[in-house]
């Protein structure tokens, strides 16, 4: 007998999970550091047992949800975006989890709001509190987003005076409007592909990955996300000018998004316009953004040599996880081009990336949603560096143009892995904490299989 399912058991499963992360987060969370704790501590280690048991639990809300969007009487579109709401409001309080970022974040802001050249310096130039939150591997290290996101930290670094608390909510404030606007966009774009508006909001907005690193980590990938979607939207109707420039704010505020402005091509030229005036009327929009965004944020150029900011030495993209072991032979052969291996392999990544990327647009130029989801899939594989939350660049897109319901369950079975792929605190796992993440997870199955048996009872009773 299958197991029932409707919106408010969904609804109060995935509440009931994000409200054990909230609480397991209390001390076992990316906290500021004169709160942190021994990993080996008792409170540290219910913490982690906490995260990860609440974790499993919205997978198994969020899986559910899936069954119901895919069912003969599936949740509108507003249904779904009151899940959402509700799914995400124990984390607003919450402390970060999963990683450090926001506290990157904060510093970099009083970075910009104190005339530091926050491309030429790291954190550690600022010093004081806000630096020494900031992790050791990043403290000297220049800032490698835009002057759009830098301009919001410093606007937020004003208005808190340097308060951690303020900061660490007026960013997740930050992430929540971006995650709005990238729920408010799918089901446009979605229509516009051909797609499921519902499913579309319950792969690229309930997405696990987007509550557990978007708001209960605060990343500025959900503003980038949430303007380029929006981009899109404008560039679909009857502005497609408005499509360039939002466009261009989100690769302002990370990189990637700049693969944007080639579906704002593409969009411009399937409503007629030829391909010379799509291509330059995009270039002046982009360039007169860029120039605008950056005067106003006052940090100056340096964004562009930021780009290649070095990566975590541990790092484990697919290029760095060869590097490392190509140098790791090297070493042994004792080959003096060792020290090669690792920046070898990241330049034929974005090489590959690039032919990757042609490739795509090649073949689906006539699909530029899609093909721009894949793209920036392609660009967080075999780029240099990779975080779970990468994958959300091309999953957002693909929720909305996926040409098959296969394609989202290989999508989503990605999701339900890298859920499970970071520490709350953001750090590197040991075995121990290994054993108490597994705990928890197992822990959230039985609690979950009990349910189920005892959902079955009654209803096999009846029968018999």
């Amino acid at each position: 007998m299958a197991f029932p399912v409707d919106l408010r058991r969904c609804q109060v499963l995935g509440l009931a999970g994000t409200a054990c992360l909230a609480a397991g987060g209390e001390t076992a969370g990316a906290l500021p550091v004169r709160e942190l704790l021994s990993p080996s501590s008792v409170h540290a280690a219910l913490g982690l047992v906490g995260v990860y048991f609440g974790v499993v639990l919205l997978i198994a809300a969020w899986a559910l949800l899936g069954r119901l969007v895919r069912g003969p009487e599936p949740p509108s579109p507003r249904a779904l975006m009151v899940v959402l709401a509700v799914w995400a409001a124990p984390l607003l309080l919450a402390p970060p989890l999963f990683s450090r970022d926001v506290y990157s974040y904060l510093a970099q802001g009083a970075m910009v709001d104190a005339h530091i050249d926050v491309y030429a310096h790291g954190p550690a130039q600022l010093g004081g509190p806000l630096a020494d939150e900031v992790s050791p591997l990043w403290r000297h290290t220049g800032a490698p987003y835009g002057p759009v996101f830098l301009g919001v930290a410093s606007v937020l670094s004003g208005l808190t005076r340097g308060e951690l608390p303020a900061g660490l909510f007026g960013m997740r404030l930050v992430a929540l409007l971006g995650v709005g606007l990238m729920a408010a966009a799918l089901p446009r774009l979605a229509r516009h592909s051909g797609a499921d508006p519902a499913a579309a909001l319950w792969l690229g907005a309930l997405n696990p990955l987007v509550l557990l690193h978007l708001v209960a980590g605060a990343h500025n990938d959900a503003i980038m996300l949430g303007l380029l979607g929006l981009g899109l939207v404008a560039a679909l109707g009857r502005w497609p000018l408005l499509g360039a420039v939002l466009v261009t704010l989100a690769a302002l505020v990370k990189a990637p998004a700049v693969l944007g402005l080639a579906a704002v091509v593409v969009l411009q030229m399937r409503a007629g316009r030829s391909p010379a005036r799509a291509v330059a009327t995009t270039a002046v929009a982009a360039a007169a953004t860029t120039v605008a965004a950056t005067t106003l944020a006052g940090t100056g150029y340096g964004w562009i040599g930021a780009l290649s900011t070095p990566v975590s030495p541990h790092n484990w993209a697919l290029t760095s996880l060869l590097g490392r072991a190509t140098r790791s032979l090297l070493e042994r052969l004792g080959s003096d081009l060792a020290p090669l291996a690792v920046p070898v392999w990241h330049a034929l990544g974005i090489v590959a990336a690039v032919a990757v990327v042609l490739a795509i647009w090649l073949r689906l130029r006539l699909r530029p949603v899609y093909a721009l989801g894949l793209s920036l899939a392609a660009v967080a594989v075999l780029g240099p560096a990779i975080r779970p939350w990468y994958a959300l660049w091309g999953l957002f897109l693909i929720a909305a143009a996926a040409p098959s319901t296969s394609v989202r369950h290989r999508v989503a079975a990605v999701t339900g892995v890298l859920a499970l792929a970071a520490l709350p605190s953001g750090g590197a796992a040991d075995a121990g904490q290994l054993v108490l993440a597994v705990s928890g997870g197992v822990l959230a199955v039985v609690v979950l299989w009990q349910a189920h048996q005892a959902e079955l009872a009654p209803a096999s009773g009846r029968t018999a």
